[in-house]
């Protein structure tokens, strides 16, 4: 089982820390952290650079910590939030990726959540720590945290969609 948490954990987490890498640099086939804050801009975000800096930070910062079985339902959580931002952008295409949709952030949505259930395992941060098994009621925490603050950034910094036949006015947003 060890192995398994380990290789499922390894994997998603860096998984996630690439795609932050991708957002602040050229590094990984990124566009760099303006080609970051043009992506955003792009799906109705405001912020521009400050909100692809913030997010790429975010998915690297808890990718890597989810990685190394540190912290875990925390890191867990802030995997959750910057993969509910994502899978709110996706969700009006539906759920398949084919078709743009929602499934990857959805799966990066959940395993978060089971490591959060099932422990990082024995070889891991955590586990040299001492805090290889956390308690249960830390699902809901890396849930609650993860899910609220994705949906809280979301509503915050997405622009309201113009009425049709208007266009936004993205040349005064931020960048």
């Amino acid at each position: 089982m060890d192995t398994g948490l380990l290789i499922l954990r390894v994997l998603t987490g860096l998984l996630v820390a690439g795609h932050g890498v991708q957002k602040l640099s050229f590094r990984l086939g990124g566009k760099g952290l303006e080609g970051g804050a043009k992506e955003f801009r792009e799906d109705g975000f405001r912020g521009g650079t400050l909100t692809a800096l913030a997010a790429g930070c975010g998915q690297l910062g808890a990718g890597l910590l989810l990685a190394a079985g540190a912290l875990t339902p925390l890191a867990a959580a802030g995997v959750v939030g910057v993969m509910t931002v994502a899978l709110t952008v996706k969700w009006p295409h539906g759920l398949w990726v084919q078709n743009d949709g929602y499934e990857y952030p959805l799966v990066l949505i959940t395993v978060p959540i089971v490591l959060s259930l099932t422990g990082p395992g024995h070889w891991s941060v955590d586990a040299a720590l001492g805090l290889a098994t956390w308690p249960a009621w830390w699902a809901a925490v890396t849930v609650v945290v993860g899910v609220g603050s994705g949906l809280g950034a979301r509503a915050l910094l997405h622009r309201p969609v113009p009425p049709a036949g208007r266009t936004a006015d993205v040349s005064r947003t931020p960048r």
